[in-house]
């Protein structure tokens, strides 16, 4: 009997991630934000590059499953491009990522723009609307924040 496969949480900086890494992120970033949901946009934005920027994964067999990156924006982190990969969506992955980001950001200030959708998914990490509506490549966002 083979045990099953499971998740393996990662966190790096943009010069730890290995090239197959970043390759597979680029890809599920494309793969759903680009192809899936119809956005034509610079998702390589040079945001990943940034030293203060972390990206926070899952992955399996060594196939990047879900990410998120948190980007240090003068003292608030901004939480954004997340992202779980068809198949692995239902399993809580996004919802373990948001919890290593929070801990990674510590008692921080943090940021987000979430797709309107699921402001009350983030709400149950704290996270509160401050804007309104808007529209980003055609797809309804709100501001949020925690302090």
């Amino acid at each position: 009997m083979h045990p099953e496969p499971h998740d393996e949480l990662r966190v790096a900086s943009f010069r730890d991630l290995d090239t197959t890494t970043l390759y597979g992120i680029l890809k599920l970033r494309s793969d759903v934000f680009v192809v899936e949901q119809d956005c034509v946009y610079p998702d390589m934005d040079g945001r990943d590059l940034e030293p203060g920027t972390r990206h926070i994964w899952f992955e399996r067999d060594g196939s990047v499953r879900a990410y998120l990156r948190v980007i240090n924006e003068n003292g608030t982190e901004r939480i954004g491009r997340v992202v779980t990969e068809k198949d692995a969506r239902g399993n809580g992955l996004a919802g373990k990522l948001i919890t290593e980001a929070l801990t990674v950001i510590g008692n921080r200030p943090s940021v987000l723009h979430a797709q309107a959708h699921l402001k009350d998914y983030y709400a149950r990490f704290g996270f509160e609307q401050t804007g309104p509506e808007y529209l980003e490549d055609g797809i309804p966002h709100v501001p949020m924040s925690r302090p």
